[in-house]
């Protein structure tokens, strides 16, 4: 099982950069989500920035169900410069692979809980590891990735693209580089590496979770 807790107002207000296009996905009840935390900081949110939609959506880590739930939207998230999920570490990579040309940012954090996790169609991992490096990574995930989950860039053993310890994997800091090259934004990559927080915020949760 796994926990989203919303990153800082102050840290999400920083992702908004020009039209803004926002999804939330309230899927997996399995997965506590702070719904009205969100609802509160994106209503705050929508009065100083430029946000052309907000929509709510289930199990946005299924590919399939993605591109049928979007469909309608499509021309918005076209028009939109930036779009910021609410969901899973699992829900932002898989927007990242299905909108390739546009920035895909999270604006949540994802740690593990103990139990058991429903069975979702997943295509990608999320580590649970706390503080997210998705943003700063193209929405892909350098702790799953790469086999050795480095953070701080390529381990220079890889060939031909492929990652020296599965030849059949890519080597994820090369899809991180090209992902990046694409957007414009290898600029990001000057991220600090720092010691992250991985306490679960128990606090913030429901009794009955």
């Amino acid at each position: 099982m796994l926990i989203t807790q919303l990153k800082s107002k102050e840290a999400i207000a920083d992702l908004i950069k020009g039209k803004t296009f926002i999804i939330n996905c309230h899927g997996c009840k399995e997965v506590y989500f702070p719904e009205y935390e969100a609802d509160k900081i994106q209503k705050e949110l929508s009065a100083d920035g430029d946000i052309i939609e907000n929509i709510t959506r289930d199990y946005i880590c299924s590919t399939d169900n993605l591109h049928v739930q979007l469909k309608k939207f499509m021309d918005k998230i076209q028009e939109a410069d930036t779009i910021l999920v609410f969901s899973c570490g699992v829900g932002v990579q898989t927007l990242a692979r299905f909108l390739e040309d546009k920035r895909v940012y999270s604006g949540c954090d994802t740690y593990p809980l103990p139990g058991i996790q429903g069975v979702t169609p997943m295509e990608f991992d999320c580590g649970h590891c706390g503080e997210c490096y998705l943003n700063y990574t193209g929405g892909i995930c350098p702790i799953t990735a790469c086999s050795k989950s480095l953070v701080n860039g390529q381990c220079g053993g890889s060939k031909k693209g492929k990652c020296e310890v599965d030849k059949d994997m890519e080597c994820g800091w090369e899809r991180i580089y090209r992902k990046l090259e694409k957007l414009k934004k290898l600029n990001t990559l000057n991220y600090p590496v720092k010691i992250r927080n991985y306490q679960l915020p128990f606090d913030e949760l429901p009794k009955d979770v």
